[in-house]
């Protein structure tokens, strides 16, 4: 059984520190901007259309013709679902009735694109309504649903307001007649689904979402060669997948007997983080047994520094143990972003660190790497290593990107991103009846339904003071002490605390009026990788608390092929500065550089200058124009 739930969506306030500063501008910025992208307003972006694919279904749906019919990609509905889910994680905390009103306009077109008998996507509804569900492999009919049901349990616990929620009930119960009642074979190419129907349980208490998340888990893979005798019964196509991988979409055999992550990196995550919580939810020892051994391989031995997940451009895709190039790393914005979620679910299941170490690390440096600090342009893909002339250029670093683009066609990772920061205090806090959980450090107040109110005051990811006070209740508190700070003190009421530490958390009796301080290391410290990693061989990596650094070229003269780090080299945090990238810190080192004597080869050992090295967070790079970036660095 679970140890621990998420907090709840109006549970957490954010204050004035980093969290609280992200959320204003995915508020004030993002959420308007990707709104008005969804509605083709932004010249130069790419276009969207997503949501007048809802307005013309709806269309379509009561006889009319269906405008200028469906434009985008077979999924397009559910980047409609990310903005609706972002939008209602803002409401949660900051109510705004211009927005508000925005987006019932926006539920409004989707309860209009509903059929008679509960389907819902315009991509079918408008062009071939007679193919539904003839295409589980390619068409996402489930996955679209699945962000949808999301969106529509976030909006009802967000507003009250139960429309979009009445629309995917209705949604769930057209799927489950179709796979349950009626047993029609298959499963989503693209998992989702079974992680929103868990919520949808949960919300509704409706029997029928679990037993049909449980369903699709459980079938999943019996029959490998299911996508194979589908594609047969049919002469069309909406992309051209290859079905004739089955690891690709993580059915090469029944979940309970996977070992190994595989194939395309959010459909895996996704698909575990449905099943660990169905493993929770049911007391399934079996289930969890497996999502245990897959998140070892993914977190041991498929992951990089940064949180990344899918090394390769090819499917988006796990590849083998130890593959992590830097370069041509894919490691897709949406990937980390399902680690954070297999991450939560995990902890819920055995409160313990190392899932919320990796949930931190791939929030701080993947995920908000994947947003530009003014909020209007994106990453997709998040390498390592960066080389303005080759990288986005070169076949095979094409999709590794020196700058961030406006837009995508293929949109998923814009909105998934606003979704996952405005909701980050479900991730940050956690609850069980006797005990309240801090995660995360996100500075605000949080109001736990056992009873317990706190409010914590802290400037990590830079300040690495913590300092929570109780504001009502007596219960136990835990917090998380970072793997990675290896000195750290905890004090109560100004004397050093009597804690008891189990699986990385301190635990603590705390009642209204205490103060609880924790200080961890604010020292720099470098990283270095496994032997077994080709790519990683004498070079090191920096970072300070959750923060992995890199080096970009407008700090260190253009250029940081040159470089390499000298070892020994004790690496000094500058002081904040306020007016650089939004607000950080950089660090400084003694460092290499070595002559470049114009050949591109040379039989003469090339000379060596001392010189001092800059780097800056991760998820900073990339703001200031076209510049080198590594991550890994040479020793010297």
């Amino acid at each position: 059984m679970k140890q621990t739930h998420q907090a709840d969506l109006k549970a957490y306030r954010a204050g004035n520190g980093f969290i609280g500063r992200y959320q204003q501008i995915i508020r004030e910025t993002v959420i308007p901007y990707q709104y008005a992208v969804l509605n083709d307003r932004i010249e130069g972006a790419e276009k969207s259309h997503a949501v007048q694919n809802f307005i013309n279904a709806g269309a379509a749906l009561r006889g009319e013709e269906p405008g200028d019919g469906f434009y985008g990609w077979v999924f397009q509905d559910s980047d409609v679902a990310k903005w609706l889910e972002a939008v209602a994680y803002s409401l949660a905390n900051h109510p705004d009735s211009e927005l508000e009103a925005t987006a019932d306009q926006v539920i409004d077109y989707v309860a209009a694109a509903q059929d008679e008998d509960g389907y819902l996507n315009t991509y079918f509804t408008i062009k071939d309504r007679e193919k539904r569900w003839q295409n589980l492999m390619e068409a996402h009919e489930m996955y679209c649903a699945g962000h949808m049901m999301e969106a529509a349990c976030a909006y009802y616990e967000a507003t009250g307001k139960d429309k979009l929620l009445k629309v995917m009930e209705k949604n769930a119960e057209h799927i489950y007649r179709l796979f349950v009642t009626e047993g029609h074979e298959g499963y989503p190419g693209h998992p989702e689904i079974e992680l929103a129907l868990m919520k949808m349980y949960r919300l509704t208490g409706n029997m029928h979402c679990l037993e049909l998340a449980k369903h699709l888990v459980d079938v999943r893979g019996v029959d490998a060669d299911f996508y194979r005798k589908e594609k047969a019964k049919r002469d069309w196509s909406v992309w051209s997948s290859n079905v004739f991988e089955p690891d690709y979409a993580q059915n090469g055999k029944p979940v309970r007997e996977q070992n190994e992550a595989t194939g395309h990196s959010v459909r895996a995550v996704y698909l575990y983080t449905g099943m660990a919580d169905l493993a929770g939810e049911t007391d399934d020892p079996t289930l969890l047994a497996a999502c245990d051994r897959l998140w070892n391989n993914i977190t041991q031995k498929r992951m990089y520094l940064t949180g990344g997940i899918g090394s390769t451009v090819h499917g988006e895709a796990f590849t083998v143990d130890y593959d992590l190039p830097n370069d041509t790393a894919y490691a897709e914005t949406c990937a980390s972003i399902g680690l954070v979620f297999f991450a939560s679910r995990m902890l819920e299941n055995k409160v313990d660190r190392r899932y919320a170490d990796v949930m931190e690390r791939a929030f701080y440096n993947t995920v908000l790497a994947g947003m530009q600090l003014d909020g209007k342009r994106f990453f997709y893909v998040n390498p390592l290593e960066v080389v303005p002339g080759i990288s986005g250029v070169a076949a095979t670093q094409r999709h590794d990107l020196p700058q961030r683009p406006g837009w995508y066609s293929c949109a998923c990772c814009p909105p998934n991103v606003a979704r996952m920061i405005t909701s980050l205090g479900k991730y940050a806090y956690g609850e069980n009846e006797s005990t309240a959980f801090c995660h995360l450090f996100a500075d605000g107040e949080i109001c736990f339904d056992n009873g317990l109110k706190l409010s914590c005051e802290t400037e990590y990811p830079y300040g690495f003071d913590v300092t929570w006070r109780v504001l009502e209740g007596t219960k136990t508190l835990a917090v998380r002490i970072p793997g990675w700070s290896k000195k750290w003190e905890m004090t109560v009421n100004g004397s050093s605390a009597d804690c008891q530490m189990k699986d990385g958390y301190v635990y603590l009796d705390v009642t209204a009026g205490d103060e609880i301080c924790l200080k961890l290391d604010s020292t720099p410290y470098f990283v270095y990788g496994s032997t077994k990693v080709p790519k990683l061989s004498g070079k090191t990596a920096l970072c300070r608390g959750p923060l992995v650094y890199c080096f970009e070229g407008v700090d260190n003269d253009g250029d940081v092929l040159s470089l390499a780090v000298k070892d020994g080299s004790l690496p000094k945090a500058l002081d904040y500065n306020a007016d650089l990238l939004n607000g950080t810190v950089q660090v400084k080192l003694d460092a290499v550089r070595f002559a470049d004597d114009g050949e591109l080869y040379s039989m003469a050992a090339p000379k060596e200058e001392a010189c001092e090295a800059i780097a800056v967070p991760y998820y900073t790079w990339g703001n200031r124009g076209k510049n080198q970036m590594r991550v890994w660095m040479e020793r010297k």
